[in-house]
């Protein structure tokens, strides 16, 4: 089984992201019945990834719920405790919240209070992510505020290839994953192998080589990166990692990177306070404070609210932004 195919080529097989996800969704419920899915419109989507899930796997497999997220994810906590693998769909990230405290202490905390003897294997996914101009709880980035609860883990593709590895690997996982994909990567198209093939949780990918700066992106910041290096090119090398997963975080391949390049800029559509750009920079500075050449930089959204209409290119990360930022650590 494949386990690792870093790859942003147009050549062979391609499809959007969201079509991804769908083939992961299909190719899972077929392989075990144990596994549904449940949430707001998933027969009649909003949102095309779950298409035709209801007239293949049926009503008992493929359930509309009513908008009442705790009750949600408590119906799917509840799936898990009696051997099913479901995943629920909550649509827009923000509106998780109302479910807070099943998502953040009981689901996670189920393992570790059952003494390591039960598991909960369910999968949580939303959309999320600034660039559509569509305010706070349409919009809002989770992972920070997620990966401070330990027992979940937290990933996110830039890729339609990571986001089909991702999602089968979620699916497949006994403890409960919140799988979070950006709105703006919705129909990115890109390369996806016939076969058959996972994205392990906790590897991170390294997008583009260089040699000056490493950049640290994730979702849809990986392009705006991506735009950023090839722009540079013959001034500065800059090499994209991935972290893909926020929780487990592959912090040997970040550290590996640094190795090369001694610089850092992380860019991040989450808030600057107390985000996961924070936690990666404490964690570089307690494991990898000699490989530094300059201090870490971050390219956050500001600890402001998320506003609405065209006020939102205020906040977002943008390729002057992080050029700038790479400019000053390459100084």
């Amino acid at each position: 089984m494949q386990t690792k195919g870093t790859t942003m080529s147009d050549d062979k097989r391609r499809m959007s992201l969201w079509k991804a996800v769908h083939e992961a969704y299909v190719e899972e419920m077929r392989r075990d019945e144990r596994v549904m899915m449940l949430g707001v419109s998933v027969r009649g989507p909003t949102f095309p990834q779950t298409k035709d899930l209801f007239a293949e796997f049926g009503p008992e497999r493929v359930i509309d719920t009513p908008i009442a997220e705790a009750a949600m994810a408590g119906a799917a906590m509840g799936a898990a405790q009696e051997g099913m693998r479901p995943i629920v769909d909550f649509m827009y990230g923000g509106f998780s919240y109302y479910a807070a405290s099943e998502i953040l202490l009981q689901a996670p905390q189920y393992y570790f209070l059952h003494g390591s003897q039960k598991s909960l294997p369910m999968v949580m996914v939303s959309t999320c992510g600034l660039g559509n101009r569509i305010a706070n709880e349409h919009s809002t980035l989770l992972y920070g505020m997620l990966i401070h609860h330990p027992g979940i883990k937290v990933c996110m593709p830039s890729t339609p290839y990571d986001a089909k590895g991702l999602m089968k690997a979620a699916i497949r996982d006994n403890n409960p994953v919140f799988f979070l994909w950006h709105t703006g990567l919705m129909g990115l198209k890109g390369h996806v192998p016939e076969e058959e093939y996972l994205v392990p949780l906790g590897s991170a990918d390294v997008k583009r080589e260089g040699s000056d700066v490493t950049v640290l992106a994730s979702g849809m910041q990986v392009h705006t990166a991506l735009k950023v290096a090839e722009k540079l090119a013959g001034e500065i090398s800059v090499e994209v990692v991935d972290p893909r997963s926020f929780e487990p975080f592959d912090l040997p391949t970040l550290l590996k990177s640094l190795e090369k390049t001694s610089r850092l800029v992380i860019v991040d559509e989450d808030y600057e306070r107390g985000g996961f750009a924070a936690e990666v920079c404490a964690q570089v500075m307690e494991q990898g404070y000699d490989l530094l050449d300059a201090p870490v930089k971050r390219v956050c959204h500001p600890h402001t609210p998320i506003p609405g209409g065209y006020m939102e290119a205020t906040v977002i990360p943008t390729v002057e932004r992080i050029e700038a930022a790479i400019r000053e650590v390459c100084r």
